[in-house]
């Protein structure tokens, strides 16, 4: 099925709560989705950037509805003070995991329950948010939940023996271990809805390489250094702006032909309109994911209520 980004199916009625969504990819999926006429709500750490954002979409989309809550995925406290929120609104039609680590420190480093930072970032804190917020997606007819990947997931693999990275820690492993990690939950995810006969489904999706020289500048959200335009558009053959990246989970929101089955990403695999792309083996592996789970389970310190 084809998918025009600049012709969006009606969203009035839904609400899409995004995590990360006052910069970058989770901005912009906010915007397209508030333009499309849902309710948006960007669940984000910094309050101020949060309102920097609400601000910015209510000037580019008239008469948009959307707001901020606050999220810390690194924060167990703020986690679960976000899912009894979610919990209260008693209807969420999709979820977008897209909070997370994308410079991650040279030297390992740990949060506040001894996990290792870019996995509790990427990984664990969405992992306990869905855990604990599934009820409200349950009760709603035909919920989503849409994990960002990566195509760094690509270009490494998942270290079941050593997922927090206590050995041979470097800022790459620790990124692309994480991407791995976040897709192969969303998978597994996929898996164990389908198994306990939920209406819910979790889809995995790629932004390509994307790119913040090549996003528009959005006063408060998006503002790159003459430097930064002009380094990003050198490699303008494989880029895209981030607002083209926010593409891939806002149609995995919307497009009802797309199924927990599929993965999606750009048509070029950088960039360009999103499409059905071919899933990483390391990380679709039902064996993976079935290993996974409970090494998820402990570092978050949350059983999931599934079977």
């Amino acid at each position: 099925m084809t998918w025009n980004p600049s012709e969006l199916p009606d969203a009035h009625g839904r609400t899409v709560v995004i995590t990360g969504g006052n910069s970058g990819i989770g901005y912009f999926a906010g915007e397209q989705l508030a333009r499309a006429g849902a309710h948006v709500v960007l669940a984000c750490r910094d309050p101020e950037r949060a309102e920097a954002a609400v601000s910015a979409v209510r000037r580019r989309v008239p008469g948009a509805r959307v707001e901020a809550t606050p999220l810390d995925v690194a924060d167990r406290r703020s986690v679960d003070a976000a899912a009894e929120a979610l919990l209260d609104r008693g209807r969420v039609d999709a979820l977008v995991l897209n909070a997370g680590m994308v410079h991650p420190p040279r030297e390992r480093r740990t949060d506040g329950y001894g996990n290792e930072l870019v996995l509790a970032t990427n990984v664990l804190g969405h992992f306990r948010l869905v855990a604990r917020a599934i009820p409200v997606l349950e009760a709603t007819d035909g919920a989503r939940i849409v994990t960002l990947g990566s195509l760094a997931a690509r270009l490494s693999r998942l270290r079941l023996d050593d997922l927090q990275l206590e050995h041979g820690y470097t800022s790459w492993r620790a990124y692309a271990g994480s991407k791995i990690a976040a897709q192969a939950f969303g998978f597994e995810l996929e898996r164990r809805l389908r198994a306990s006969g939920s209406g819910v489904t979790s889809i995995v999706v790629h932004p390509g390489y994307s790119t913040s020289g090549r996003t528009p500048g959005v006063r408060g959200v998006n503002q790159p250094t003459r430097a930064k335009r002009f380094a990003d558009n050198l490699q303008a053959a494989w880029t895209q702006g981030k607002d083209h990246g926010a593409w891939a989970p806002v149609r995995a929101v919307l497009d009802p032909a797309v199924t927990g089955e599929d993965y999606l990403g750009p048509i070029g695999r950088t960039k360009g309109v999103p499409v059905h792309a071919h899933r990483t083996r390391s990380s679709w592996s039902p064996r993976t994911g079935a290993r996974l789970w409970p090494l998820l389970e402990a570092a978050a310190d949350q059983p999931f209520p599934l079977v």
